[in-house]
Formats: C-alpha cells, sequence, structure tokens
C-alpha cells in the first residue's frame, strides 16, 4: 500500500485559543492538515456566528476560525455548552474541578476520546494535542504507529508545586490565591503518561522547557521551543508626558501570587508618591483577605473584553508582570504590541522575546526587591520607557501570530518527513 506523498496531522483542541488557533491555521496552509477537532468553532453564518451577535452567545465570538479551516473541523459541543451554561448559572456542582459532568477535564477527556476513534494511518501520519487533553488519542496513535505531538502550554506540575510552595511560604498570607495542589493523584499521572507518549514535545519558551527536568526519567521525547506571535500593533504612542505625572504601572492577569501580585503590590505601595497602579483580572477575593485589602487601595478592574484590554494597556506606561511560573504570559506580547514595555521576570517567555533594557525588562522571579529597583530605575529614567515601547511595537509587526503558526507547521513537516 502506497504511503501518501503528503503527511497529514489531526489536531485537538477543546476551546480554540489563540495558540491554537494559530496553529490550525498553519498546518491548513502547510497542506498538513487533515482534521481539527474542537468543541465550538464560530465561522460566518453558521450558528455559533449567529449567537455570537446575543448577550448570551459573547463566549463564541472568541472562537472565530479562518474559513479554510471550516472543511477540515469538527465539532463536540455537548460537554462545553453545559461548562458555559453552568458557569452562568452558578451551578458549582456541575463544574467541580475533575468530577463535575461539565467540568473542564471532563470537556477535555470527552473530546480526547472522540479523537481517539479517528485515529487511523489511512488519516494521519500524526496527532497533535494539548495537555490534559492527549492522552487517549496518543495510546491509539501508539498502537497504530500514528506520531503523537504534544502541546505542553505551561510548565510541568511537579515544577510548579516546588516552586508554588516556595511563594506560599514566601508570602503565606496569599497562600488562598495558589491552588496549585488541587489536581488528583489520578490526573497527574494521565499528565505523566500523556508525555511519556509524545514523540515531540512543543513549548513556547525556554523556561516551559527547562521545568521538564522535572520529569522522574530523562526518557522524554525532544523539545522544541517556538515562542508565540504578537496581536496586531496598536497606533503609536505619544510619551511625552512621562517624568511629568505619576508613573501608570499595569497589571492584568489572574489574582494570584503565583503571578506575582503581592510583590506588584508592595512596590506600589512603597512608591506610591511617584506611581498609580491599576489591576485588571479576577481571583479568590473573598477567600484571600490580603488580596481584597490590597485592591482596596488601588484601581482594580475585574474584567475587560479584549478589545478595551488593549486599550486600556494604551493608557499605561509600564506593565509589571513578574510571575513565578508561567507557561508563556500572552499579557506581555500584547501589552508589547500597544507599545506599553514590560518587567517580568526569568520564568515567562520574557528570555525568549524581550531584550532586557532594549525591549523591555527581565528581572529574577520571587524577588520584590529587584522589582522595586527597575520601576525606581525606570522613574530616575523615563526616557527608557519611550524607547522600550517603540521597539516594543517594531518586534510585534515583525512577529505576528502568522510566524508562530508558519514555524510550528515547518517543525512539524520537518518531523514528519524525517519519518
Amino acid at each position: 500500500m502506497m504511503h501518501r506523498q503528503v503527511s497529514k496531522v489531526v489536531l485537538s483542541h477543546p476551546t480554540g485559543n489563540a495558540n491554537s488557533r494559530a496553529v490550525v491555521n498553519g498546518l491548513v496552509n502547510a497542506g498538513l492538515l487533515s482534521e481539527f477537532h474542537t468543541c465550538i468553532a464560530t465561522f460566518p453564518g453558521n450558528v455559533w456566528g449567529k449567537l455570537s451577535r446575543t448577550p448570551l452567545g459573547r463566549d463564541f465570538g472568541r472562537r472565530v476560525f479562518e474559513s479554510s479551516v471550516r472543511p477540515f473541523t469538527h465539532q463536540s459541543p455537548f460537554r462545553e455548552i453545559g461548562r458555559l451554561l453552568a458557569g452562568k448559572a452558578n451551578a458549582t456542582s456541575l463544574v467541580r474541578h475533575e468530577s463535575g459532568p461539565f467540568c473542564v477535564d471532563a470537556v477535555y477527556r470527552d473530546l480526547d476520546r472522540k479523537v481517539s476513534r479517528r485515529v487511523e494511518p489511512a488519516r494521519c501520519d500524526a496527532v497533535y494535542a494539548y495537555e490534559d487533553g492527549a492522552l487517549e488519542s496518543f495510546r491509539v496513535a501508539n498502537q497504530k504507529g500514528v506520531r503523537c505531538f504534544y502541546d505542553l502550554p505551561i510548565g510541568y506540575w511537579r515544577s510548579a508545586r516546588k516552586l508554588q510552595q516556595a511563594e506560599m511560604e514566601r508570602w503565606p498570607e496569599w497562600a488562598p490565591t495558589m491552588p496549585a495542589f488541587k489536581d488528583s493523584d489520578e490526573k497527574l499521572a494521565r499528565k505523566d503518561e500523556e508525555l511519556r507518549l509524545a514523540d515531540a514535545i512543543f513549548v513556547a519558551s525556554s523556561f516551559t522547557a527547562s521545568t521538564l527536568s522535572d520529569y522522574p526519567t530523562d526518557s522524554l521525547a525532544k523539545t522544541y521551543v517556538i515562542p508565540y506571535g504578537f496581536p496586531v500593533p496598536g497606533p503609536e504612542r505619544d510619551y511625552s508626558n512621562l517624568g511629568k505625572r505619576k508613573l501608570r504601572l499595569l497589571y492584568v492577569g489572574g489574582l494570584t501570587q503565583r503571578k506575582g501580585l503581592a510583590d506588584v503590590f508592595s512596590v506600589a505601595d512603597s512608591l506610591s508618591d511617584d506611581v498609580e497602579l491599576t489591576v485588571v483580572g479576577r481571583g479568590a477575593v473573598n477567600e484571600c483577605a490580603a488580596l481584597r485589602n490590597a485592591l482596596a487601595k488601588h484601581r482594580w478592574i475585574p474584567s475587560l473584553p479584549h478589545d478595551q484590554v488593549l486599550a486600556e494597556m494604551r493608557n499605561q506606561d509600564v506593565l509589571l508582570f513578574p510571575s513565578s511560573f508561567e507557561g508563556f504570559g500572552l499579557v506581555i506580547t500584547e501589552a508589547m504590541s500597544q507599545g506599553t514595555p514590560v518587567i517580568t521576570t526569568d520564568r515567562t517567555a520574557g528570555g525568549d522575546i524581550i531584550d532586557h533594557g532594549s525591549s523591555g525588562w527581565i528581572v529574577p522571579a520571587s524577588n520584590t526587591l529587584a522589582l522595586k529597583s527597575q520601576v525606581e530605575e525606570l522613574l530616575k529614567r523615563p526616557d527608557q520607557i519611550a524607547n522600550a515601547g517603540n521597539a516594543s511595537r517594531n518586534l510585534a509587526a515583525e512577529r505576528p501570530w502568522e510566524c508562530y503558526g508558519h514555524e510550528l507547521a515547518s517543525k512539524v513537516a520537518e518531523l514528519l518527513s524525517n519519518d
């Protein structure tokens, strides 16, 4: 039986986020896609596209795919619709972690089982799947001689526990914001098995790759680091009033100490005569008194549509993102695309995309003093902000999301051609 001349890939992702949309576009453009499996895919004129214009269907507007993807797309909406409706109805038992019939884990595993039934050598040469949604399809692929490509969006779980334990010891009053230990042993074992079955591992940052050194054996497949792309650059910025008013600091993300939020508040409070802080994000406000008290001192916006987040970024001077554990940190590239330079840490994608001192700044993670020192330097030399902001926008223009999709598809093609 003749093998196809062009290798093909079955790709799955339940929610179709920005990075997976770039991957599916890249595979389509390279002629490598056999099938794309997701829960909900919005295309012009389909039911989700029509519902996206209603208040109840706003979530569908975040799952828009290019028309070229439509012929390859298979949808499994039942559990995801249940999850979205249960969330709106505050039916917590239905989405309870790991056990709820419409929890995130149930959504991922249901789609994975459906994809596993499509894995056949006659249909594909590889399966490309994401953490927590790959195990069943990888098991079938291994049995049938189909390659397994694994996408790990955030660092390895053993590293996460180790580093977040250190954060809880450093900021014990912020422990309620760091639920790093809620996953069951069964779920963690599935994560390890997915990694073991993978023929190649794709990550978006060098930091994420480094966390795999905590895997208990050295038998893992090779890891490939391909940083995500940037949103479309915003308009040119006017930085002329820097140094003539308080420095506007911004934090965007989950309200958790995993992302260094306590350090952000500490720096803003200690420099309150010279800076003002805006926080955009949601978190365990009711469960953490330290978080509630800190938010009360500053401008807090619990939620904004994505376009308004970008607009808020354009109104700020510097984004602080001192995460202690991050797979990438999409807010970094979002802020940079709007001409808002970023101070981040060596445990994000900062080291892969930021030239320290030129297009932003990288400080050691879990180091409040280093973060404060960097802000103080910018207060003394605000011209650095304008230079870094312009450099950030230029970088965004050079590396749109299409670059990420193209690079990843090229690597997949290379790996398949080596069979």
